[in-house]
């Protein structure tokens, strides 16, 4: 078995994770992890950032994280799994080629609109893939861990994990999911088809009946995200 596809520790209560980039997903992903018990390294070249990391919880090591020096003195030897969430996609593949020499699994930060070649292209070298714009801090988590994408951490109480079946009728077949016409706070998190399991969608990815989809969004546009995806007599 690819030691990269489960974390060293899995079975473990404590593991430990590098992230790469404190910006808004790879902050929150830091405290879900902190706050679940893990141990958390905050790598990121803007000092400025990481005199906002909290003191409780955090390791912090300023540099670049794809340089392979800097991701060792974050313990990468010893990491069970790096997130690479800076905007810069050649720094993540950089971060995650280190983590994959170094036996960890990987996890890597793709912004929605690059061309589905470029996504392929990198996904056949990394564990996963994410979306920041459809997937947040908690599919990351869901990612570092190698966990079931049925599993999503609660964030907030106004937040819920929403699983609808796409209908004959329904106003979403036919709709690529970047042309979903979905509230401004809920997000794609997977998508499968038929009798299919679920996997995160590309922005490509074409709508077809009998498909399923998860999405988080916060409890009261629940109702509207329905509406966008279910026959206007479901």
């Amino acid at each position: 078995m690819d030691e990269r596809i489960s974390p060293r520790n899995a079975y473990c209560d404590t593991m430990r994770f590098v992230i790469v980039g404190y910006g808004r997903v790879g902050s929150r992903t830091a405290t879900i992890l902190a706050e679940e018990g893990h141990d958390v390294v905050i790598v990121d070249s803007d000092i400025d950032r990481l005199k906002r990391v909290p003191d409780d919880g955090f390791e912090t090591v300023h540099g670049d994280g794809s340089d392979e020096d800097v991701l060792v003195e974050a313990g990468i030897e010893t990491a069970d799994a790096i997130g690479a969430f800076t905007p810069d996609l050649n720094v993540n593949f950089a971060a995650c080629m280190v983590g994959t020499h170094h036996g960890c699994r990987t996890v890597l930060r793709i912004d929605a609109d690059y061309r589905e070649d470029i996504y392929e292209k990198y996904a056949a070298e990394v564990d996963e893939i994410i979306y920041p714009e459809r997937l947040g801090a908690a599919g990351a988590k869901t990612a570092l861990l190698g966990g079931d994408f049925n599993v999503v951490a609660d964030l907030a109480a106004n937040l819920q994990l929403t699983v609808l079946e796409i209908k004959e009728g329904s106003p979403a077949v036919g709709k690529r999911m970047s042309e979903l016409e979905l509230p401004e706070s809920a997000r794609i998190y997977a998508h499968g088809r038929a009798h299919e399991p679920l996997t995160i969608p590309l922005p490509g990815t074409e709508l077809a009946a009998g498909d399923e989809v998860a999405i988080i969004t916060e409890t009261d546009r629940a109702d509207a995200v329905r509406a966008a995806l279910l026959p206007a007599s479901a």
